[in-house]
């Protein structure tokens, strides 16, 4: 499936749900930030997975702090390591994205799964986890 017909497939909620995984989420953020600035990107992100969310009778799925801070994580890659020049060389390149649990490196697991962090973005709570993330990603040789 092309990247066009991907995300008309996602847009249009005919994408089968067996293929909307957390790897399929990261492919539609890395096309939309390709497409546009972040704000934009981000409207379309919430758009289309919130639609596909209802349109499977679980629109209690969306969950607003996971959608911008992996957004924000995936430019951030683009930014620093480019961007593959295709979704399955960013994929191949930046496979990290694609790891469970990646967001527990900045957030304290009790804070994503709370009710509020559904709802709103929140920035994390603990300053140590920020640190610790900054501090690998600068020892990786990325931005502090």
């Amino acid at each position: 499936m092309t990247d066009g017909e991907f995300l008309r497939a996602l847009e249009e909620c005919a994408l089968p749900q067996s293929e909307f995984g957390h790897s399929a989420h990261v492919r539609a953020a890395y096309l939309y930030l390709l497409s546009g600035e972040f704000a934009g990107a981000l409207a379309r992100m919430r758009r289309a997975i919130r639609n596909y969310a209802r349109h499977l009778g679980k629109a209690d799925r969306y969950h607003e702090t996971v959608t911008v801070a992996y957004l924000a994580l995936i430019q951030q890659h683009i930014a620093e390591r480019g961007d593959g020049g295709s979704w399955e060389k960013f994929k191949r390149e930046n496979a990290d994205l694609l790891q469970p649990g990646l967001l527990l490196q900045y957030y304290p697991e009790c804070q994503l799964n709370c009710e509020l962090a559904r709802r709103v973005f929140l920035l994390p709570r603990s300053p140590a986890a920020g640190q610790s993330a900054a501090l690998r990603l600068h020892a990786d040789g990325g931005a502090p």
